[in-house]
């Protein structure tokens, strides 16, 4: 689709050698989800949330959590004005179009939930009344995998309201060179012009409910999840959350690749990323939770699930 072509062009454009990892973003913006970036600092996740919300022409704010990080500090808090003799509500980050949750992992779990209830529903509630939050609206959550010390860990409950996980990496050695030569940095990002309305957005996160999904695929699919399920590699499989993120996710890729219907192909491309985070394996078939680990269990069960034809 046109839109949407130009969305990953623009994108791509200052987020060099990523193309796999911004589809799956966008596919994510189109299926209303949000997505985790498990990564080591420094590899393009602030370039990569600034310049989604620029080519798309909204607004972009950053949250740095902190283990002093409050609630408040996300969704705002009412202030008493002496001239008015009321309260007011003062918004907080999280009124935004795209939110960057830097290292999400280093507040206190009471900050990652009050975070997590705004993406799973929407909207924030303080002192009784709801606000909305502006639509659309897509959250990406850092966290390093590697640095642990002085950290909260997302429980599974909470990592399951992602809809996908995903890791930018190191660059390879062309794509680096490109890197350095164009100096890359984040002004770059500030100067792209929107390529794709906000409106055009909304009404593709519409279309992608609309994508059909044949009753072949719905039994793919519901064997892969029962698969994860059963797998003597894995301790905790995909919910029924995880299910439906599936179903979404493919029906986006499906209306990015500009079909009203999906294919078992569209499923496997989202597999990895809308999983990765949501299994715990046993200890003895991957050696641990790392995501390297998660990744080969999860390859080794899509590879022993038949596809239809």
């Amino acid at each position: 689709m046109d839109i949407v072509d130009r969305l990953v062009r623009s994108i791509n454009s200052v987020l060099i050698g990523k193309d796999n990892q911004v589809r799956h973003v966008v596919a994510a913006l189109l299926a209303r989800g949000h997505v985790l970036i498990e990564d080591i600092p420094g590899v393009g996740k602030t370039l990569l949330a600034l310049a989604t919300a620029r080519s798309m022409g909204v607004r972009f704010r950053r949250i740095q959590f902190t283990s002093d990080t409050l609630p408040s500090d996300v969704v705002g808090v009412n202030i008493y004005n002496p001239k008015t003799a009321d309260f007011e509500f003062k918004e907080g980050p999280i009124f935004t179009e795209v939110l960057l949750a830097d290292e999400i992992n280093r507040t206190s779990p009471r900050t990652q939930s009050a975070l997590l209830e705004a993406m799973a529903e929407g909207k924030v509630s303080v002192d009784g009344t709801s606000y909305e939050l502006s639509m659309p609206f897509l959250v990406l959550a850092t966290m390093n995998p590697v640095e642990r010390f002085g950290s909260f860990e997302l429980p599974e409950s909470q990592l399951d309201r992602f809809m996908m996980s995903i890791s930018l990496g190191y660059p390879d050695r062309s794509h680096e060179r490109e890197i350095f030569v164009q100096d890359m940095e984040h002004f770059q990002a500030e100067k792209l012009e929107p390529v794709a309305e906000r409106s055009a957005i909304v009404r593709l996160q519409e279309q992608v409910r609309e994508v059909r999904v044949a009753e072949e695929v719905m039994e793919y699919l519901l064997d892969l999840v029962r698969a994860t399920r059963e797998s003597p590699s894995i301790r905790l499989g995909l919910s029924s959350r995880g299910g439906l993120h599936l179903k979404r996710a493919m029906q986006a890729v499906a209306l990015m690749n500009g079909r009203d219907y999906v294919i078992p192909g569209d499923l496997r491309d989202v597999f990895l990323p809308v999983t990765v985070h949501r299994i715990i394996p046993e200890a003895g078939s991957a050696e641990g939770y790392f995501r390297e680990r998660r990744r080969k269990v999860l390859e080794d069960l899509l590879q022993g699930v038949e596809a239809p034809i």
